[in-house]
């Protein structure tokens, strides 16, 4: 925090830079973005708080449901539906990962071959290795493709 000699000196800048008719002005706009930031951080603790709580309340529910099937013998239920998600979220378990691309085949030596026989003979080596590449795959010498 600021000590005073700190903010008299702030306040002595300010006045010169901006002069004494927007200072009044300049102050009244830093109060209200101020209070509108207050006002959003507690609404997002408040919010985070009431998530907090619901999902602490929701765990104990089930740990005494199945304490109490435990006790009776009895197969645990599935947990009451949650409260519906804020509009535009997805819940986790409905995301489902892209699998990962599995690596393409290396051709077969005839493959190589059967390629080989449709590549013009005026084009350099490279192009037969971008003919006999997988598809998808960079081949290994190439650095313009990015």
């Amino acid at each position: 925090m600021l000590s005073f000699p700190h903010l008299v000196v702030l306040f002595v800048v300010a006045l010169v830079i901006f002069g004494p008719q927007k200072l009044p002005e300049l102050a009244r706009m830093l109060g209200k973005a101020t209070a509108e930031f207050r006002k959003m951080t507690n609404d997002f603790r408040y919010a985070l708080e009431d998530e907090v709580r619901e999902l602490e309340r929701n765990t104990r529910i089930r740990e005494e449901e199945a304490a109490a099937a435990a006790r009776t013998g009895q197969p645990v239920e599935s947990p009451p539906p949650a409260a519906a998600p804020p509009e535009g979220s997805v819940h986790r378990s409905t995301v489902v990962p892209e699998p990962s691309p599995e690596p393409a085949p290396e051709p077969s030596p005839e493959q190589v071959a059967e390629l080989a026989q449709h590549v013009d003979p005026e084009h350099s080596p490279s192009t037969l290795e971008h003919a006999v590449t997988a598809p998808g795959e960079k081949p290994s010498d190439d650095n313009s493709a990015v």
